[in-house]
Order: structure tokens, then C-alpha cells, then sequence
């Protein structure tokens, strides 16, 4: 849908109405190749403009999220690893992906995947928790829009300082605005300086609601980190390379909303752990749906220990992840 709500900068005149004709334009040549099924030939012949103009709106309506690619039914062999995971893990539902050619585009699919699970899980009268990265910012590609009531949203992490698109904030309010849901967001730093001012933080700056209004969650949206330096916790400077390398000697393999934790799903006895402005792991344990979103060789060993640390019952993943993670469990 074309936003029109009006802009606080400057206007030049006429401005408006060349932007909407562009997009009312690109719009169309969508409709014409997915909806009316006309070839890209086709379409610039009819309107008279060239193919690699039509390829250029086309690639621009996904980008603007204007078109939202669905695929409906199932991989064979998808389908029998989601049947080996729930059997397995006791999962109430699997989602596994099919590999895709270049390994990059592991997150990707697993985020196009998740966003259609939720689209789907849905309902009116639901409080969705949401952590953060990159694989649930993919997920907002398919997240679609509802006619819902009385949803809610709220960001189980605190946030990161400096700007970036999987600020936990910025996704828990995309995420929102996407379902017409109110949002709450965790406004405090990811990680403080200390317990003590966490607790204060938490009992004097108004942070024991966002406790509160999470007792009522029915849905929690996560994924899990590695302990590697390019891993968004060490990449953003918000933990040190001391306090990660003492997170390895003490056995932890992975991160759940910047809880570090060790293959068999225990919280690991770092200070760290005492610092994390999120939503605490117990009170993860009772959300009704708790669904973990990840995948890639090198989040085997943290998917192992995550899915044990909150008792994960849906599991959205790739083809290579499912098979090994089933492997390590027989």
C-alpha cells in the first residue's frame, strides 16, 4: 500500500504527484507479471518501455514490500524432517526450509519462513513477545498485514545506542505497525554496567511493566546467537572479546536475547548474565508458543542448548541444521 501520510521536509512542488504516478506505475507493471501472468516481454511491449525497465520495478515493488511472495505447498523431504524434529523434540511444530544454493541466503529463508508462520498464528486478543537480529528482520518481508484487535508487541531486550536496522527496538516496532498492534519497547541499553543497575532500572524508571504485560504473553518470536566475534552481541561492542573468551571457558555455546548458555541449556555462571536488560529466562518458560528461528552449521551447537533453555516447542530452521541437529540427538 503507497504511504501518503505527509513528510516534515521540505517539499519541491509537484514532487507528491511524481512519486505516486512512480509508484502507481510500478505497481501496475506488479499486477501485470505476477497477477495477470504477462511475460516481461509482454509488459514493455504493452507499455512501451523497455524489458530492463520492467525488470527494475519489479525487483523495486519486492524491495518496497509492495509485493509478497507466498509458496504454497511442500517439499517432500522438508515435510518428512519436520515429522523426525517433532518426534524427536517433542516440538508442536517444525518448519524446515529447503537448503538454499548459496549458504548466505540461510537467514533469509529462515526469516521468509518465520514471518509466515506468525502471519499465519495470528489472532485477535494475542501479546507477542519478539527478540531481535537479522533473521527475524527477514521475517518482516512476509509478515502480513491484519485486521486484528487488541494485539500487542513487546520487545523482550533492551536496545543498542547507535542506529541500526536490528536495533530490538526498531524490529518490535516494524513488527507492530505491520499488524496493526500496540507496541511496548524495553527502553534500556542491552547490557549494563552492573546488577545493581539493572535493578534500578527496572523498579525506578518504569521497566516492571514491560515485566508485567509479558506474564500475559501467548507468543514468543526468538533466535539465537553464537559465541563468534562477528555475532551481534561481540560485533556491536556491547560484551567484550575478555568477557567472551571467559563465556567459552565456562562451556557457553550461544545466546538467547543475550542470555549465554551452554549446550545442555543452562544459564552459565558469568557476570554478564547478572547485566542483560531482557525479559528473564524462567518467564520465558511459560509463554504458551515459543518459537525459535535459526539456522546454519554454525548454530548447531547453540539451537541444541537453546531449544533445552526455554523448552522451544516450535522450531523454524533450514534443511542442513534439522538433519544435524537430529543427528546429535540420536
Amino acid at each position: 500500500m503507497l504511504d501518503k501520510s505527509p513528510s516534515r521536509k521540505t517539499r519541491i512542488p509537484g514532487s507528491d504527484r511524481g512519486a505516486g504516478r512512480i509508484a502507481r506505475n510500478r505497481m501496475r507493471i506488479a499486477w501485470m507479471y505476477y497477477v495477470e501472468g504477462l511475460t516481461q516481454n509482454e509488459i514493455a511491449d504493452r507499455l512501451g518501455i523497455g524489458r530492463v525497465t520492467v525488470v527494475r520495478n519489479i525487483n523495486e515493488a519486492i524491495k518496497q514490500r509492495e509485493v509478497k511472495i507466498w509458496i504454497e505447498g511442500e517439499v517432500s523431504e522438508c515435510f518428512e524432517l519436520e515429522a523426525q524434529l517433532k518426534q524427536a523434540f517433542g516440538f508442536k511444530e517444525a518448519v524446515v526450509v529447503p537448503e538454499p544454493v548459496m549458504a548466505e541466503n540461510v537467514t533469509k529463508s529462515i526469516g521468509v519462513a518465520a514471518g509466515m508462520y506468525v502471519s499465519d498464528a495470528l489472532s485477535d486478543d494475542m501479546t507477542v513477545g519478539v527478540g531481535w537480529g537479522a533473521t527475524l528482520y527477514e521475517s518482516l518481508q512476509t509478515l502480513a498485514p491484519r485486521e486484528l484487535e487488541n494485539v500487542q508487541v513487546i520487545s523482550l531486550l533492551g536496545g543498542i545506542v547507535q542506529a541500526r536496522k536490528f536495533n530490538p527496538a526498531e524490529f518490535a516496532w516494524q513488527f507492530a505497525r505491520m499488524v496493526g498492534a500496540d507496541c511496548y519497547l524495553f527502553q534500556a541499553p542491552a547490557v549494563v554496567d552492573s546488577p545493581e543497575t539493572r535493578e534500578a532500572l527496572i523498579e525506578r524508571c518504569g521497566l516492571r511493566d514491560i515485566f508485567r504485560r509479558a506474564e500475559r504473553l501467548d507468543m514468543a518470536l526468538l533466535s539465537v546467537g553464537t559465541l563468534a566475534p562477528s555475532s551481534t552481541a561481540f560485533r556491536f561492542n556491547l560484551i567484550s572479546d575478555e568477557e567472551r573468551v571467559g563465556l567459552i571457558k565456562m562451556g557457553a555455546v550461544g545466546d538467547l536475547l543475550f542470555n549465554f548458555f551452554d549446550r545442555e541449556g543452562n544459564v552459565v555462571a558469568h557476570p554478564v548474565n547478572g547485566r542483560v536488560m531482557s525479559l528473564p529466562i524462567e518467564q520465558l518458560r511459560g509463554v504458551p508458543t515459543r518459537v525459535i528461528a535459526s539456522g546454519g552449521n554454525e548454530k548447531v551447537e547453540c539451537l541444541l542448548g537453546a531449544i533445552k533453555l526455554i523448552g522451544c516447542n516450535v522450531l523454524i530452521t533450514n534443511e542442513s541444521t534439522a538433519r544435524e541437529l537430529l543427528i546429535r540427538m540420536g
